[in-house]
């Protein structure tokens, strides 16, 4: 098959209607109860969105400077929320300013409203009244599938705080195992395990020392604004409604890079793929003298038959025209990494029973090369779609990296023009749950079922790559964008877009200007012209010179 990719369907949108709202009375001693309201800090301190998909922005804005956008996809519909606490059988007012399409203002559990489109801010506003033992709120903006970006600004809830005169008294478990996640010369990204309460726990606040830096109601968070080459140790308290605050939590102490650019993996990799099974292959030492290119992603390693790996599920992993392959690329002083899996063919994730037999499948393959890197293209119905195997591949992902000190471990998967879909969001949440350590997610922009701007449909599904990353991980952008990679396709794919040698040149140097850790495309083989020749396994199906995509993937330099 000539690529290993998927049609991502378009979500239909059914719109809701409007809860009518009731009129009530104004709450005495109104006050303030939401942090960043306005968005002001810089970030979503104090809000949690709903698929990472909540950024701040500096335009549209209502007031100040900042402002929340949500960015809305075909299955997100990019809720963010904040929880506070509020007082029995109480009157509150929420407000807000909101911008776009089908942007909602609402409580959970209790009423909301909308506009069904301000193409200027406009001004969203109800009252609610708490239950009779009711202790805390979630209020909440979102906006519609696939209805486009929204924005919000100066969101207000007015009325008495919570914990006057309550009767829980009961403080909220200890947080445990705090460790640190990522870190850069200039911030510090933490994690650790939820507290638990009689209640609920509704934040948790963050210390550097003795001083609280953060407020989240996650458990993770980014402390920024530190000194490079410094030694900082940081710990967190949970706090529920009722204003009750845990003792701290262990401490992680940290010292920050010594300075430079954004941190992450250290790992770059311009790798395009070449594929021995069809295409007239060219010979790489041709090609890397041409282009300067030094690797290449080698696909595609499947099954033979139970776990044992092969070539294309036939070919010897030793012994063959693929080592022969192999060894004249490391002669001209270049290397390889291996893509296990693709869209097709008979596959190790499923027919490997346990993360330890598929473990044993990869470290066959990392023996026979002494390999840096290694690259799984999770895709179809049997691997991407299947929780099960996707659990197995980062489990066995995770001994491999754990017996291999320094192996460098790749995820290839499809993805929607806003970012990856639900199997590839899963896919990433897992990776932190079952604590994977996966160095980068490689997204494949292409195949999306039209679309014209193949520059910025792969801009903004590697932001929303990105986003993903931050909100799963509490990474900042820098080390987000150092665990993203791209895998486009030159000249015309599958469903007729058309990527030419100008807008890769855009891709790459947008790569290079985010300092992402990976670029790659399918494949060498079609770095060939043909113009007018169609989707074909030789050549581009446009105009160009042999090897242009390739010479331009050389200058990724991340």
């Amino acid at each position: 098959m000539l690529v290993r990719n998927r049609v991502v369907a378009s979500l239909g949108a059914s719109l809701l209607g409007a809860a009518a709202l009731v009129a009530l009375p104004a709450p005495a001693q109104a006050a303030e109860l939401l942090s960043n309201p306005g968005f002001e800090s810089g970030t979503l301190s104090g809000w949690s969105c709903s698929g990472g998909a909540g950024s701040v922005v500096t335009t549209p804005v209502h007031s100040g400077t900042k402002a929340l956008a949500g960015a809305v996809s075909a299955s997100d519909i990019a809720k963010c929320s904040q929880t506070v606490a509020v007082q029995p059988n109480t009157t509150y007012t929420l407000s807000g300013w909101v911008r776009g399409n089908y942007v909602y203002l609402g409580v959970d559990g209790g009423t909301s409203t909308w506009t069904p489109s301000a193409s200027a801010y406009q001004r969203l506003s109800l009252s609610f009244t708490t239950g009779a033992s009711q202790t805390s709120a979630t209020v909440y903006t979102h906006g519609w599938y696939a209805q486009g970006t929204y924005y919000a600004d100066d969101i207000s809830l007015d009325g008495p705080g919570g914990g006057g005169g309550g009767t829980d008294t009961q403080a909220p478990s200890v947080p445990t195992g705090l460790q640190v996640s990522a870190k850069t010369a200039s911030s510090v990204s933490l994690a650790w395990t939820a507290a638990t309460d009689n209640v609920g726990v509704t934040g948790y606040d963050v210390y550097q020392g003795a001083t609280k830096v953060s407020t989240v109601t996650g458990t993770s968070a980014t402390v920024g604004g530190l000194a490079a080459g410094t030694s900082y140790t940081f710990t967190v308290k949970a706090r529920d409604a009722a204003g009750n605050v845990s003792a701290a939590s262990n401490q992680a102490t940290v010292t920050t890079e010594a300075g430079g650019g954004g941190g992450g993996t250290g790992f770059k990799q311009a790798a395009p793929y070449l594929y021995l099974g069809w295409g007239n292959p060219p010979a790489p030492a041709t090609v890397m003298n041409a282009t300067g290119i030094k690797t290449f992603t080698m696909a595609f390693i499947l099954s033979s038959g139970g776990c044992n790996p092969a070539w294309d599920g036939q070919r010897p992993l030793t012994g063959g025209v693929d080592q022969s392959t192999i060894n004249a690329v490391k002669a001209a002083g270049g290397d390889i990494v291996p893509s296990i899996g693709g869209w097709s063919g008979n596959k190790l994730g499923p027919n490997c029973s346990t993360p330890e037999a598929l473990a044993g499948a990869y470290q066959k393959v990392i023996d026979a090369y002494g390999l840096k890197s290694i690259d799984i293209d999770i895709e179809n119905t049997d691997e991407f779609e299947n929780t099960a195997v996707q659990d197995r591949i980062l489990g066995a992902l995770k001994i491999v990296k754990a017996n291999n000190p320094g192996l460098r471990t790749i995820l290839t998967f499809g993805t929607a023009t806003t970012g990856p879909t639900y199997y590839g969001n899963r896919l990433i949440e897992q990776s932190k749950a079952l604590n994977a350590g996966i160095d980068v997610f490689t997204i494949m922009p292409f195949d999306f079922g039209g679309g014209a701007d193949m520059y910025g449909n792969t801009v903004n599904a590697a932001n929303g790559l990105k986003d993903k990353l931050k909100s799963v991980y509490g990474w900042d952008d820098a080390t987000a964008y150092a665990h993203v990679g791209i895998s486009g396709m030159n000249g015309l794919s599958d469903q007729q877009e058309v990527t030419t040698q100008q807008i890769w040149t855009q891709i790459r140097d947008w790569a290079n200007a985010h300092h992402i850790a990976r670029l790659a495309f399918w494949s060498v083989n079609r770095d060939r012209g043909c113009a007018g020749g169609g989707v074909t396994e030789t050549c581009s199906g446009i105009a160009q010179s042999d090897w242009e995509f390739t010479r331009i993937t050389a200058g990724f330099t991340g």
